[in-house]
């Protein structure tokens, strides 16, 4: 599994937000999708299919007669636009896998794929482990949102799946953020700076005033569990037009809701003052929390919560404070929820992932599928 692992992660799968209208957004995704499906179809694994969209499937046949439910297991292929994938320089330390601190692992979600692959390996290799039907995904563009877009769930034909997409060894995930994004546009009016008395407005200074006016402990850096927050994620501009991009954050359906109408609240407040038009708030809801999805199967999260607890001793229940293609999966009918996958630090040149921890993941997918019944 961990030479697997080293050799996804040499290639750069880094997705990109400019591209998004094309799927997948960068080529190098591609590249590793026609691995894995070359990958797959030599261990044997059935239906393997790969779409256009670099969307792959394939299947482990069930071999045993009695019923059991069809199970789903779903890591991504690219890893975040804000650190460098490229060149990836991993090695092995002390049992944890790390780079040369120039780039990200991309353990998220490498690690996730390596586990998916080395259960069905295993599986397949030992027959007498009986089991039902399982299916496998791995999608592009998660990190950019877009990784369920284009997912085929009714081809994909399962019961209920599991995303390998989780942080530290033992964690399980079911509550997740509601997530919007915030275009805003602030028109301004230049004119001779000599001659702008009453007559200039500053698009840039009055974003940045927009940005100062919101609520300055409802930041990320300021948040921790169950909180929400307004994440500014970029500002630019000149005189005549200026740009902030937010994120809205809320595990409370009712608190995200009003978090919209805050920045909508403003922007009214900011044309009173400065002149209607002068600032335009596009929302757009990128994705809810699974929980709503989930409150009535728990023995989908009770499967993977034993099965966490028999491997790692322990099973800790914690809310995402972000997202997976799960949240977006359940709410179009393939409940979801979210296992570990070994990494820390994702998203940063400080990534690792300990190889035991990827051993505990693959073991508990194994796990998963051995107790897996008609519930």
């Amino acid at each position: 599994m961990l030479q697997r692992f080293l050799r996804y992660v040499a290639v750069d799968t880094q997705s990109s937000e400019a591209n998004a209208a094309v799927c997948p957004s960068t080529p190098g995704q591609r590249v590793l999708a026609e691995m894995l499906r070359d990958e797959l179809t030599a261990l044997g694994l059935q239906d393997v299919e790969l779409d256009e969209h670099s969307y792959l499937y394939a299947t482990l046949p069930a071999n045993c007669d009695e019923e059991r439910p069809v199970l789903g297991f779903i890591a991504h292929l690219d890893t975040s636009p804000d650190c460098s994938g490229r060149d990836v320089k991993a090695h092995v330390e002390d049992g944890i896998v790390k780079t040369d601190g120039n780039t990200l692992l991309g353990a998220d979600d490498k690690a996730g794929i390596a586990e998916i692959v080395s259960a069905m390996e295993f599986l397949l290799q030992h027959p007498e482990v009986k089991h039902g039907k399982v299916r496998i995904a791995f999608n592009p563009d998660e990190e950019i949102g877009q990784g369920a877009h284009l997912f085929d769930v009714e081809k994909f034909g399962c019961d209920w799946a599991y995303t390998m997409d989780g942080g530290q060894a033992g964690e399980l995930e079911y509550e997740n953020f509601n997530a919007a994004s915030a275009k805003i546009s602030v028109k301004g009016f230049n004119v001779h700076p000599g001659y702008a008395k009453d007559k200039m407005r500053n698009a840039v200074l009055i974003a940045t005033e927009f940005a100062q006016t919101m609520p300055q402990n409802e930041v990320p850096e300021k948040t921790a569990g169950y909180e929400g927050f307004y994440h500014l994620t970029s500002l630019s501009g000149n005189v005549e037009e200026a740009h902030l991009s937010y994120i809205i954050r809320d595990h409370n359906r009712q608190m995200f809701e009003m978090r919209k109408h805050v920045l909508l609240d403003m922007a009214e407040r900011f044309n009173e003052e400065y002149g209607a038009g002068t600032v335009l708030v596009q929302l757009s809801d990128t994705y809810y929390n699974m929980l709503s999805q989930l409150q009535g199967k728990p023995h989908i999260t009770e499967l993977a919560r034993k099965a966490i607890e028999t491997v790692c001793g322990h099973c800790e229940v914690k809310p995402i404070r972000g997202g997976t293609d799960g949240a977006q999966l359940s709410f179009r009918g393939l409940p979801c929820p979210n296992i570990f996958a070994g990494g820390i630090k994702f998203h940063s040149r400080e990534e690792y992932v300990p190889v035991r921890s990827m051993e505990q993941a693959r073991d508990v997918i194994i796990e998963i599928i051995k107790n897996a019944n008609i519930c």
